[in-house]
């Protein structure tokens, strides 16, 4: 098998960086050209009244391997990006943009090093964690009618499923400041309200509106295995699909592949569940 050629990014932290403030301007220049309406009201003092979607999750990972201290400061980053979005009201026809909203990821901005994906590699990072509250965003989306606008998806396989029961999309989102957004627009005729939060160490999210909506949204994953390729490493392999039901009579309208899973395992090959490997 021919050796692949490593991109410019790829030869050192130096190219890395340059790289990345390239894709940066780039997006400002996108950002200042677009004709976009971003969503900016926030008001944490009145929120609309149905809840619509909610999620909730753990923000510390505990296990070998992983650094107490990166978990901890993760959390703390979640915490400060949830700040920043708790309350954003998204009227129709405005766009919903994590970056717009949390700003850049500096030590001024009050973010400190997380876990961070990069080149393939777990490191450390500043505003390592964020894509923990992205992909939370990610499910109310899922499980709501906007219409998602901007998603990149991330390897799902970063740690073991808890207690070994499987939960879909449970790291299915990335972000990156600011070229890698999560991104809906709200194509309904209600306002929808954002309110993100933290109970200790757990990360909550709900999507709120004015009314419910004539119908309801599931996730469902099939084909869930790990398969070890030619290159000698595992991978997580699903079809994950986004059910639409109406809401009176329970029947499915609709159901669209929305990812079709295969990704990377990032944790000890020996906490891969063996009755699951083909």
């Amino acid at each position: 098998m021919a050796k692949r050629k490593r991109l410019f990014c790829e030869i050192s932290p130096a190219t890395y960086y340059i790289s990345l403030q390239k894709e940066i301007l780039k997006r400002h220049i996108r950002n200042l050209l677009s004709h976009e309406r971003f969503a900016r009201e926030r008001s944490t003092s009145a929120w609309l009244p149905v809840v619509i979607a909610a999620h909730a999750g753990d923000m510390i990972k505990r296990g070998p391997g992983i650094d107490p201290v990166l978990q901890q400061n993760k959390a703390d980053n979640i915490r400060l990006a949830c700040s920043k979005i708790d309350g954003i009201t998204i009227h129709p026809g405005e766009t919903f943009s994590f970056w717009h909203l949390v700003g850049k990821t500096s030590r001024r901005n009050g973010f400190a090093e997380g876990r961070v994906l990069v080149n393939g590699r777990l490191q450390a990072g500043l505003g390592g964690g964020l894509c923990n509250l992205a992909n939370t965003l990610c499910l109310l989306m899922l499980h709501s009618p906007v219409t998602i606008t901007e998603l990149h998806h991330h390897s799902d396989a970063l740690a073991p499923d808890p207690d070994n029961i499987r939960r879909p999309y449970s790291a299915g989102a990335s972000v990156n400041y600011n070229f890698i957004d999560l991104r809906f627009r709200n194509d309904t005729t209600q306002p929808l309200q954002l309110h993100t939060w933290c109970d200790g160490d757990t990360l909550c999210a709900e999507l709120h509106t004015t009314a419910e909506y004539p119908y309801t949204y599931r996730i469902a994953e099939e084909d869930h295995h790990f398969h070890r390729e030619d290159d000698g490493k595992f991978y997580r392999c699903s079809r994950i699909y986004r059910e639409t039901y109406d809401r009176a009579t329970g029947s499915l309208i609709s159901r669209e592949l929305n990812w079709n899973n295969h990704s990377e395992v990032m944790f000890d090959y020996a906490l891969i569940p063996k009755e699951q490997i083909r």
